[in-house]
């Protein structure tokens, strides 16, 4: 039965010592590239958001974390994106090795580009 959180720390806390401080990162770097974000769960998973609407999901697996959805429209950004791509959607970055933190931050600011205008 799937599990139910009530915060993004509830979700966090809930994954091994070694893949907190991961989730945390992704987090602090989707905030800082989108000011005046928010967050909350959604359909299950973390959700940054802004203006109460979703800009970023991100969660964790038992081998990777994920970040959707993908941005479209900045070519050099999807070429920097393309090696993490495995769905339409879906960025998907394996635990063991180094987590492009800066790239999942520029991936979250191109979103709230797209979805809330601006950047």
């Amino acid at each position: 039965m799937p599990q139910h959180f009530s915060s993004v720390d509830e979700y966090i806390a809930s994954f091994p010592a070694d893949v907190q401080p991961i989730l945390q990162q992704i987090r602090s770097h989707a905030h800082a590239a989108v000011p005046g974000a928010g967050e909350m769960i959604s359909y299950g998973i973390p959700t940054i958001t802004l203006n109460g609407h979703y800009v970023v999901y991100f969660a964790a697996w038992k081998h990777h974390v994920s970040v959707y959805p993908v941005p479209r429209g900045d070519e050099a950004l999807e070429r920097e994106i393309a090696p993490y791509l495995v769905a339409k959607g879906t960025l998907k970055f394996p635990l063991g090795k180094p987590i492009p933190y800066e790239l999942i931050g520029r991936v979250s600011a191109r979103l709230a580009a797209e979805r809330h205008g601006g950047k």
